[in-house]
C-alpha cells in the first residue's frame, strides 16, 4: 500500500458492535417508554378532567388561577400558567362566554380588566379531579432544583435534535 492511499477502516468484531448497539437501542427504547407513560398520564388526567368538569383541563386551570387571585389580569394569567397572551385571552373569552368568570374594568387602561370567578365557576372547579395545573407541573414542582436543572439542559439537548417549534413551548399540554 502506498502512502498516498487510504488505509481501509479498522474493523470491529460481530460481537463487540451488536451488543453496545443493543445497549443503546435499550436505552433509547426505556427513554421512550418513560415519555410514553408521561404522556399518557398527563392524556388520562385531562380526560378525566373534561369528562368530571365538563371543559377542558387548561381551562380549568385559569380557573383555579383565577379564583387564588381574584383581579387577576390576562397578562399576568398567562404568566403564572405561563403561556402566550394570546392563549390565556382565547381561554378568558371561553370562560367569559360559558359565565364562569366576569371581566370588570377597574383601571384608567380601559383596555386592562380583572377577572374574577363566578359561582359557575366555583361548581366547575368542585367537580373538577386535581392537581387543577395538571399532573406534570404539579409533578415537576415536587422535584428538587437539581434535578430539574439537569432535566433542563437534557430536554434542551433533545429539542435541537428533533428541532421542534419554540412557539410551541408556550401551548398548554391540555391543547395539544
Amino acid at each position: 500500500m502506498t502512502s498516498e492511499q487510504p488505509k481501509p477502516p479498522k474493523r470491529t468484531t460481530l460481537k463487540a458492535a451488536p451488543q453496545s448497539l443493543h445497549l443503546e437501542q435499550d436505552a433509547a427504547a426505556q427513554v421512550l417508554r418513560h415519555f410514553r407513560s408521561v404522556f399518557n398520564a398527563v392524556r388520562t388526567h385531562f380526560q378525566q378532567v373534561e369528562k368530571k368538569a365538563g371543559i377542558g383541563g387548561a381551562q380549568v386551570w385559569a380557573l383555579s388561577a383565577i379564583q387564588s387571585q381574584p383581579g387577576l389580569g390576562v397578562n399576568d394569567l398567562s404568566m403564572a400558567m405561563d403561556v402566550h397572551q394570546t392563549t390565556a385571552s382565547n381561554l378568558v373569552k371561553g370562560l367569559l362566554q360559558h359565565e364562569y368568570i366576569k371581566a370588570e374594568k377597574k383601571s384608567t387602561d380601559r383596555r386592562a380588566v380583572q377577572l374574577y370567578i363566578l359561582p359557575a365557576g366555583k361548581a366547575v372547579l368542585k367537580k373538577a379531579p386535581g392537581p387543577f395545573s395538571g399532573v406534570l407541573p404539579e409533578a415537576l414542582s415536587q422535584l428538587d432544583p437539581k434535578t430539574l436543572k439537569r432535566m433542563e439542559k437534557d430536554l434542551r439537548t433533545l429539542l435541537l435534535l428533533v428541532k421542534t417549534d419554540t412557539k410551541a413551548a408556550k401551548t398548554p399540554l391540555a391543547q395539544i
